[in-house]
């Protein structure tokens, strides 16, 4: 798609496209979200991050507990990346966790604790890509500059037809060349204009069933002329799913249970987890070698689906007569438990 191409896209637009989505937004879009109400980067920078993959319903409770324990910036540049994992057990995705606890520690030893103003710079810090930049300067700083996450895409994607293949980098720079024209002047809208993509694209514009009679530009809709507004955006490469298998030892002693920690990269890195194995005879040499006695009780397998394979987890357990560990690992107190950062399917496994 030529640039002059694009051009002509933007100027075939028979009304004012940014305009319209302010107004809508103003009146109708979504205003009671805690991270709505502040200007404060820190507070709007945990929401995107908090919001990447995950529902506004789930995130909500995470959102108030977490800014309970870690109220700024600083408290959380100066915790320890246990204490930010486990607050965030169950929203997944712990890599996300991780960098925040290392984009807080950034924000602090680069700019003594304020976050920079543009987002330029916001995009040079740990785990902030360039969609999540620009909200955080349009909501924070009225930085007239265009996100472009998944919603979006999907968003402009059906406003404008746009045929090209999202999977391609060089179509998706297209895109946001398309996103860049569409901002709206003056910038005192960004903020408005910013959460109404957001919010069209969560609330009207979904994925499998747009609601086009409710939306406030489908007279300008392009995909919906067509006739078909699902077929866009345009994204045909597909992930191709695997499949992995390993062994989960369970050792409990006097109310204790025997865990290991992660490795810091990986999946769960940084978890706390029981030993995994890679076959159940490896399994049964660990716990003889630890004091188990007997047969392992077979427990019911569980079947965990990650962003890239469906893992199929075998919990074996055994109860200790004395307590011995070897390895990197800890023996902990099921009261304790809380205080540790366990994958969700452990979490339900241990309850």
């Amino acid at each position: 798609m030529p640039k002059e191409i694009e051009a002509e896209l933007i100027s075939a637009l028979p009304m004012d496209f940014s305009a319209l989505l302010v107004a809508w937004q103003r009146q109708h879009g979504r205003h009671a979200l805690p991270w709505q109400r502040t200007r404060d980067p820190y507070r709007v920078w945990l929401s995107e991050i908090m919001l990447q993959q995950t529902q506004v319903s789930t995130v909500l409770g995470y959102y108030q507990r977490f800014l309970e324990r870690f109220p700024d910036v600083r408290a959380l540049a100066a915790a320890q990346l246990d204490e930010v994992l486990a607050m965030w057990q169950g929203l997944g995705y712990y890599s996300r966790a991780r960098n925040l606890h290392r984009c807080a520690q950034a924000v602090c030893e680069r700019y003594d604790g304020e976050f920079p103003r543009s987002a330029a710079l916001l995009t040079e810090l740990p785990g902030i890509g360039r969609s999540t930049a620009a909200a955080i300067a349009a909501f924070c700083f009225d930085e007239r500059v265009a996100i472009l996450d998944g919603n979006v895409k999907r968003v402009l994607g059906r406003l404008l037809a746009f045929d090209g293949d999202l999977a391609s980098s060089a179509q998706e720079k297209r895109l946001w060349r398309l996103a860049d024209a569409l901002l709206p002047e003056p910038a005192a809208d960004m903020a408005a204009y910013t959460q109404g993509l957001m919010d069209l694209g969560a609330t009207l514009c979904t994925a499998r069933s747009p609601q086009c009679l409710l939306c406030p530009v489908s007279d300008l809709c392009r995909a919906r002329a067509g006739g078909d507004p699902t077929a866009y955006p345009i994204k045909t490469r597909k992930l191709k799913r695997g499949r992995r298998e390993n062994w989960w030892l369970w050792l409990e002693h006097g109310g204790r249970i025997w865990l290991e920690q992660r490795p810091e990269r990986g999946v769960w890195a940084g978890l706390w987890t029981l030993p995994v194995f890679d076959d159940e005879a490896a399994l049964a040499a660990q716990a003889l070698s630890m004091g188990a006695q007997g047969e392992l009780e077979v427990m019911p397998r569980i079947e965990h689906a990650l962003t890239h394979f469906d893992w199929v987890l075998h919990p074996r357990r055994a109860a200790l007569g004395a307590a011995a560990g070897t390895g990197e690992g800890r023996w902990v107190a099921r009261e304790e438990l809380a205080s540790y950062a366990l994958p969700a399917p452990l979490k339900r496994l241990l309850a």
